[in-house]
């Protein structure tokens, strides 16, 4: 049976796009993308240029009523007027999609992603000689819409290459809320012995195993759709791309899966709710290490104490 999908089109300031995208996340879109991302191969050390507005695409499974669904969305961007000077509601547009014209559309706007000096992560549909210095891991983030370019996901990645590169390689690896599986991969990539992914979303786990099979990576990525409190022992490196409330629900569960001065990785943070995240995790035995930002973001890395600190 073929599934219907509705997508909503609008026009926003390049420094609102991660704004306007979780408020449409948290709508009901099953992806939001930008339409202007430039085709050729991003690094993660030279981001494109910053450009003055931006077209937003979101996928919707199909309403009942898409009028009433463009009139939510219009309300929650009003509210932005109050905390975005100038910030102007734009017209949306949209139009019904199958599943077909859905992988059509999305496809083109995610370019090959460079991370460090010998990973490339491509797009299951480019096809990119292996040159002799570089990996390539092969990616389809299907609905999942995980490939690296978001500032959350990008952060992440930044973070584990700094780490990588330290030859400080975390042997044991959970990433929690993997979506496609591009951390869990990155961490087979670089040289993790045994890595753990987990999410508790169905779409997300059948596109992250899709990934793990076109990478040859089936026996070095355990992936499981349980929740994060069934997942047993410890690991040196904990991931979480995930919202700042659900780092926050599950920190408790996050600081015990830590071995001894094991990492913490967590993104999927607003810049103005570090605060809170800090005070929740103030309360467990952790060293704030690291807070790195890009765009509205925020990666923030903790290790884990020494027993008797």
């Amino acid at each position: 049976m073929t599934k219907r999908w509705l997508e909503i089109r609008l026009l926003v300031p390049e420094d609102v796009v991660d704004l306007v995208s979780q408020i449409l996340v948290e709508l009901g879109s099953s992806g939001v993308i930008t339409a202007d991302c430039p085709a050729e191969i991003l690094s993660l050390n030279e981001p494109a240029a910053l450009k003055s507005e931006e077209e937003l695409r979101a996928f919707f499974e199909y309403p009942d009523d898409p009028g009433a669904l463009c009139l939510e969305i219009r309300k929650r961007l009003k509210a932005l007027v109050r905390y975005v000077p100038g910030f102007v509601v734009p017209e949306l547009l949209w139009s019904e999609l199958t599943n077909e014209d859905w992988a059509s559309n999305w496809k083109q706007y995610f370019p090959p992603l460079r991370i460090g000096q010998d990973l490339v992560i491509c797009p299951s549909w480019i096809s990119r000689p292996e040159a002799s210095n570089e990996k390539i891991l092969t990616l389809d983030p299907g609905q999942a819409f995980g490939t690296g370019q978001h500032a959350t996901t990008s952060l992440c990645l930044d973070a584990m290459a700094s780490l990588y590169s330290s030859n400080c390689i975390p042997r044991r690896v959970l990433d929690v809320g993997t979506g496609s599986g591009i951390l869990a991969m990155v961490a087979s990539a670089l040289g993790s012995d045994e890595v753990v992914a987990c999410d508790i979303d169905p779409e997300a786990c059948m596109v992250a195993r899709q990934n793990f099979n076109l990478n040859g990576l089936v026996e070095h990525i355990t992936l499981t759709q349980g929740p994060l409190d069934k997942i047993s022992g410890n690991f040196d490196l904990v991931l979480a791309n995930i919202l700042a409330a659900e780092n926050i629900r599950l920190a408790k569960s996050l600081v015990c899966h830590l071995d001894k001065d094991g990492l913490l990785i967590l993104s999927g943070i607003l810049i103005d709710q570090e605060t809170q995240v800090a005070e929740e995790f103030g309360r467990f035995p952790l060293d704030l290490i690291g807070i790195s930002h890009r765009q509205e973001w925020s990666c923030m890395v903790y290790q884990r104490q020494e027993e008797n600190a």
